[in-house]
């Protein structure tokens, strides 16, 4: 299905890093876009402008997928009502990891936290998305997971298994949602310059030291525009016969497990 001309988009966890690159990007390619933000808002209506530079009509709200559940549905259907037109991307962005504990002292109210926010957050918010898009004109559904979709990091139990898990749930809902025209992907970013990895003032091109990073074959941090520019493409119509997908970019992160393994000279690395 090609995109119809009154589409609309929305980004979860738009008001700052990949988020907010994403909805400027989508922007870019002509969609009206809904924003949203958990605490900073003032970030949130920053992105609202960039969109409205471009252009493009931008609609802000908060949205809550940590604890607000399931009610948080509602507000998706509020930003796609005041958007009007169609519904056509959807990018599930929201997320993120409190938890800094080995498996053996992590209490289960973090555990329920962070698995709450990057999968039952993002479960309840492309559900709320895909059922706006049922109507047989399609539509692109895009999550934002990690490399540890992939591969696991000490200390890290429950965004990696919310991550894998949310891996899972792409491929079930590609499957399940193929009859709809809909597709479903997921971009897996590696470390990202944004505020999550605490340098998001960092010119990723510049090779300065706060973004070197011998270990990856790139030698470098991402940008969340590298990120952004991968989830536009599969909003296009280009991108057409792509669902189920899994999209690592990460400079080369994932190529180097066994290098890494192979590599490493004592045991400090399972204290995380």
């Amino acid at each position: 299905m090609s995109r119809p001309e009154n589409a609309t988009a929305i980004v979860t966890a738009s008001d700052s890093g990949i988020g907010r690159a994403t909805a400027v990007a989508l922007a870019r390619d002509g969609y009206d876009v809904g924003i949203t933000f958990h605490s900073d808002e003032q970030g949130a209506q920053e992105a609202a402008e960039e969109v409205r530079a471009l252009g493009r009509r931008a609609v802000v709200r908060r949205l809550d997928l940590a604890h607000d559940l399931p009610q948080a549905a509602a507000t998706i259907d509020e930003i796609a009502d005041e958007l009007g037109g169609r519904l056509w991307a959807f990018v599930s962005n929201a997320g993120g990891g409190t938890a800094d504990q080995p498996f053996l002292e992590l209490p289960y109210d973090v555990w329920r936290h962070d698995v709450a926010l990057n999968l039952d957050g993002a479960f309840v918010a492309l559900q709320a998305a895909a059922r706006r898009m049922t109507d047989g004109a399609g539509g692109r559904l895009v999550a934002i997971t990690s490399v540890h979709e992939h591969t696991p990091r000490v200390t890290s139990s429950p965004y990696v298994a919310a991550k894998h898990g949310l891996g899972g749930l792409v491929k079930n809902a590609a499957q399940e949602l193929a009859q709809h025209a809909i597709t479903v992907n997921a971009v897996a970013p590696g470390e990202i310059a944004t505020p999550l990895t605490g340098n998001e003032d960092a010119d990723v091109t510049s090779g300065g030291d706060d973004v070197v990073r011998p270990g990856v074959p790139l030698g470098r941090v991402g940008s969340a525009w590298e990120i952004a520019e991968v989830v536009a493409f599969l909003c296009r119509d280009a991108a057409s016969y792509v669902t189920g997908a899994s999209i690592p970019v990460d400079g080369g992160m994932l190529l180097q497990a066994a290098m890494g393994a192979s590599t490493l000279t004592d045991d400090t690395w399972r204290e995380g």
